[in-house]
């Protein structure tokens, strides 16, 4: 096959990278294609811990190809950050990694911008990460002050383009916050052409890259960030990402054929969470949640702050899995609730009595569900050492196999550990 996509059912976080890292051998280029540096994803390779925001998780395979598509917004300080660090590690990047000139750059003004919408908005804060994400894609929409990588190797066109763009967002952040110092466009210019230089053995049309190397008979590995329900189009807007982080931003956010991709994995945890604003009808404010972000160390990778934690949400996980079509589904982080004596599956909603099994379209109808959940037994025992489905615990195999009927689509891989090796190919 062609292609495989790997994709967040949930709310993000679903640990995606480590199936990336596990998959990556099998194809030669991973491709990011949406989002920015508020996504983390955390692999842990020959006994080393990786947190990457930008950089595919194909990067810590020496032969293998690894593109930041044009559907990604580049704050090129940290993606230079996260380079220096691999650097350090595993050695140059040049040859290994590239940069789509398409894709836009996240500026100062991006993140003063974000900083005092989120305030404005007090109570009903969406909980973006502050790294400037949504407003550099809302300027990208917007054209008039959006600025792409390519554009940085356009030295008097950027420097004028810097200098109108600057002018403009003072008058707006001065208004918003009259204490704000204003920005400095020769500042910016100097500091960004720095970045620019440095990044351009990197940066390349991605576009016709992957499209020649299609024809070339490459195999392609998709890495999505965030997850389905974060989705702007499809998700619980407005407590969303700004970029189509399902299966549905692959062809718009890589330039290439959703067509090619025979293999479709969606990603999910055993259990649910989410970071951030917004309804979560499935959510445990209760010792029980504390227990399982204690035991899953559900702490963000970019923020550190603390997720939310629940039991497992099927009519939502459901609902992303056919948003991407997915033929397969991996089950992660199983290992997290092997202490516990029972679990609860969210099997369907009640809204004003009636049982429903379709995602809600409005965030008020989602606000408002009773979770209808399916009792099941624990396993109580320690399965982190498990490689082999025939292996597990009676109660574990129940457990997933009733995920896989919930969900709708069969169980594929299901995760015990972060390391590589503590991985259990469940049907294959």
């Amino acid at each position: 096959m062609s292609a495989t996509s790997v994709i967040g059912l949930q709310w993000g976080d679903e640990a995606k990278g480590k199936i990336v890292d596990l998959l990556t051998e099998e194809h030669d280029m991973v491709v990011r294609y949406q989002g920015g540096n508020n996504a983390g994803h955390t692999v842990v390779a020959d006994g080393e811990t990786y947190k990457l925001s930008l950089i595919p998780s194909g990067i810590l395979h020496e032969n293998v190809i690894s593109v930041i598509a044009t559907g990604v917004v580049i704050h090129p300080q940290a993606l230079l950050k996260e380079i220096d660090g691999i650097v350090a590690r595993r050695g140059a990047v040049e040859g290994r990694l590239l940069i789509s000139d398409r894709a836009h750059v996240i500026f100062p003004w991006h993140m003063l911008e974000e900083a005092a919408l989120e305030s404005n908005r007090r109570d009903e804060a969406i909980g973006t990460t502050m790294r400037g994400i949504g407003t550099c894609y809302r300027d990208k929409a917007g054209r008039t002050h959006a600025i792409r990588v390519g554009d940085m190797y356009r030295t008097e066109t950027f420097r004028s383009r810097i200098g109108e763009i600057v002018e403009f967002k003072n008058i707006v952040l001065k208004a918003i916050n009259p204490d704000v110092e204003p920005l400095d466009a020769d500042a910016i210019f100097e500091e960004y052409s720095e970045y620019a230089r440095r990044l351009k053995p990197l940066v390349t049309d991605t576009t016709a890259y992957l499209h020649h190397a299609l024809d070339e008979g490459k195999r392609l590995l998709f890495e999505g960030a965030q997850g389905s329900l974060l989705d702007l189009d499809h998700g619980t807007y407005p407590f969303v990402t700004s970029s189509n982080s399902s299966g549905c931003g692959v062809h718009s956010g890589s330039g290439v054929s959703e067509r090619v991709i025979g293999r479709m994995l969606g990603v999910a945890k055993a259990y649910t969470t989410r970071v951030g604003g917004g309804p979560f009808p499935t959510e445990l404010d209760d010792e029980i949640g504390q227990h399982i972000r204690d035991t899953g160390n559900e702490y963000g990778t970019v923020t550190g702050r603390p997720r939310r934690c629940g039991w497992f949400d099927a009519v939502a996980t459901r609902y992303g899995a056919r948003l991407s079509g997915v033929d397969g589904i991996v089950i992660a982080l199983l290992d997290v609730l092997s202490d516990l004596d029972e679990l609860k599956i969210c099997e369907a909603y009640e809204i004003d009595g009636e049982r429903i099994t379709d995602f809600p379209s409005h965030v008020d109808s989602l606000a408002k569900v009773k979770p209808i959940y399916r009792t099941l037994p624990g396993w109580k025992t320690d399965i982190t050492g498990v490689r082999k489905k025939e292996d597990l615990p009676a109660a574990a195999k129940s457990y997933v196999d009733t995920l896989a009927e919930v969900i709708g689509s069969p169980v594929h891989i299901v995760s015990v550990g972060p390391d590589r090796l503590q991985t259990i190919f469940y049907n294959e």
